[in-house]
């Protein structure tokens, strides 16, 4: 990983960009505090393929859910 600020970026923009094609996770800083995080198309979609592992499979009871909504309401 990969810190860089946001002007760095700007005037560097090839170099970063072919760091995260190549793999690289770039962490993008403004004013001392992380705004982004510039990765390849292959990485951000296996992210979040990931994340949505157990949600898309269907492992949840959506009258269970719907209730617990009313619940909290």
């Amino acid at each position: 990983m990969t810190t860089a600020t946001a002007t760095e970026v700007q005037n560097n923009f090839g170099r970063f960009l072919q760091s995260a094609i190549d793999g690289n996770e770039i962490v993008i800083l403004k004013n001392g505090k992380e705004v982004a995080r510039l990765v390849s198309h292959k990485s951000a979609v296996s992210y979040l393929t990931d994340s949505l592992v157990g949600v898309l499979s269907g492992d949840y009871d959506e009258k269970q859910l719907r209730a617990e909504r009313y619940e909290k309401q």
